[in-house]
């Protein structure tokens, strides 16, 4: 399975939890300090690595804060490649 991360620019987000709701692994969550605008925003909350990089929560972003990144797993072809390198 696909694993990813996001990262969340805090300083734009305004807190609308609209990613938070998104969120299919539910890894999203409002963070409790303030930024300089005095929103509480948006933060990754995984430490199991739930999220998939399935990136709906930066689809429904308004303000474009969230960058995805998607880690495909590395074929079992592609193990031994690296592994005799």
């Amino acid at each position: 399975m696909a694993r990813g991360r996001i990262e969340i620019d805090t300083e734009r987000c305004k807190g609308c939890e609209l990613c938070q709701i998104a969120c299919p692994p539910h890894v999203i969550v409002m963070a409790d300090a303030l930024n300089k605008k005095g929103y509480r925003p948006a933060m990754l909350v995984d430490p199991d690595i739930d999220c998939t990089g399935c990136a709906l929560c930066a689809v429904v972003c308004p303000d474009a804060c969230i960058t995805v990144y998607r880690f495909r797993p590395v074929r079992k072809e592609a193990q031994h490649v690296l592994a005799t390198a």
